[in-house]
């Protein structure tokens, strides 16, 4: 449409000029999106995947500038971007907002504390910049819909980078020309691919687009030059990854009440107690509910899994055989509920699933509803989980839930939040003081919370 492919600069003189923080929903959530990213990378400090990344960039070298979280070690960087992005994302436990479909935090966190790092930036500034960054990845997951999401595309990657390239453009106070050269270098080096779910990958993505986003930023300060328009015309971003003409929708989704509400608060980010896809929250709760009955799990002849169409997309292991895929496997957390087994971290790590849980996930099925009419209330919106157990006596069990626990229609508290971190951080001297240093944030030093990390 002719006169509105101009996003690339419209979007960046939108994420300059406003501040955020002024509206105090924002503010809360975003410190809370601190928190919670802090623990989930926290509790994946010690993961595989992570030490193998300690020692690629060991062998790699370079300038150590940046904190790694919870190593007590530096690096530069774009390393530690990559490295922090793939710790925050390596459990599944880190936040999730319904409109981007992914993880915003685990991108745009570790590439706006790697561009931080050894300068000297105020605890607003990073607030301003992070709650942006949101907004501009929930943005562009508005713009694209279900399309590239269905199409196989990880948006946690595909949408993470350039949007963590907005934010660290306004986090270092870039022009709109710099900004929209940074997004245009973000903008070519867009991917990640959903068959990765359940693998080492899956999470590496979140700390590639992270390092994307620090190395676009790096690049367009010396002056290296790409498209100005990288979001725009029908070779441009938002054309190829989204598959469709852009249009006025288009606009209006990356444009329109820019600054009215901040999307970090409405409808805001999910923030998990169980690490494992948010797209099986709710079965997990409708599970936890049926397995108050402690029914004998030798006697139930078959369980249905029913989702609206496409409700299970990224749940992609029907059939998993560790717990790494089981962190997508409906069927895998309905199975630990049902035999009254925790959600704990060691249960969905590179291991064999036990026996007993492979032999009753072999009585459940996957259906779908097209007609079922969700609660009005339901988040995301249209979407449901009902699990149906048929006992062998013919007696039926059913429950549905539509809003989980942990979701913005029943978030978690302060205090579980502050729990999680509990739960996660190695020094406990610290315990008290991340949380409290982030209570104040605004008003002090991003120094003073990158001390403690």
């Amino acid at each position: 449409m002719e006169g509105l492919t101009v996003f690339t600069e419209m979007l960046a003189a939108e994420v300059l000029k406003t501040t955020p923080t002024k509206n105090k929903a924002a503010l809360r959530e975003a410190k809370r999106g601190i928190l919670d990213y802090l623990a989930s990378a926290l509790a994946g400090r010690e993961d595989a995947g992570v030490l193998k990344l300690l020692h690629a960039i060991e062998a790699e070298g370079g300038h150590p500038v940046a904190a790694l979280i919870g190593q007590n070690k530096r690096a530069n960087r774009r390393q530690a971007a990559l490295v922090n992005g793939f710790m925050g994302h390596a459990l599944d436990y880190d936040d999730v907002h319904s409109d981007v479909r992914g993880h915003p935090s685990s991108v745009i966190l570790p590439a706006l504390f790697a561009l931080a790092a050894g300068r000297e930036i105020s605890g607003k500034q990073f607030l301003d910049a992070y709650i942006i960054g949101v907004e501009v990845m929930a943005r562009l997951g508005q713009a694209f819909g279900t399309i590239s999401y269905l199409q196989g595309w990880h948006n946690t990657s595909l949408l993470g980078g350039v949007a963590a390239t907005f934010a660290g453009a306004r986090l270092l106070g870039f022009t709109v020309a710099e900004t929209q050269n940074a997004v245009g270098i973000a903008a070519s080096q867009a991917a990640g691919l959903r068959v990765q779910f359940g693998t080492e990958m899956k999470p590496l993505h979140a700390g590639l687009a992270a390092q994307q986003a620090v190395q676009s930023i790096e690049l367009t300060q010396q002056g290296f030059l790409g498209s100005a328009a990288a979001l725009d015309t029908t070779s441009g971003y938002l054309a190829a990854y989204g598959g469709q003409e852009i249009s006025e929708a288009t606009r209006k989704a990356l444009l329109e009440n820019w600054g009215d509400s901040w999307r970090i608060a409405t409808p805001g980010l999910w923030f998990k107690r169980f690490p494992f896809c948010s797209a099986a929250l709710h079965g997990a709760d409708a599970a936890r509910q049926l397995a108050k009955l402690q029914l004998p799990v030798e006697n139930i002849a078959n369980i249905a899994i029913i989702f609206p169409p496409d409700g299970d997309a990224a749940l992609i292991h029907k059939h998993p055989v560790t717990g790494e895929q089981g962190r997508f496997s409906i069927e895998y957390v309905v199975a630990l509920a049902l035999l009254g087994q925790a959600y704990t971290l060691e249960k969905f790590e590179a291991k064999a699933i036990s026996d007993q849980a492979q032999q009753l996930m072999k009585v459940m099925s996957r259906k779908y509803d097209v007609h079922h009419l969700p609660d009005s209330q339901a988040i995301p919106k249209g979407r449901f989980t009902i699990i149906r157990i048929a006992m062998a006596d013919g007696t039926v069990h059913t429950r549905e839930v539509s809003v989980p626990i942990g979701s913005p229609g029943m978030p978690l508290t302060d205090a579980e939040l502050e729990a999680k971190w509990q739960d996660a951080a190695p020094d406990k001297n610290n315990l008290e003081k991340v949380p409290a240093t982030i209570r104040v944030l605004e008003k002090s030093s991003l120094n003073d919370l990158m001390a403690l990390l």
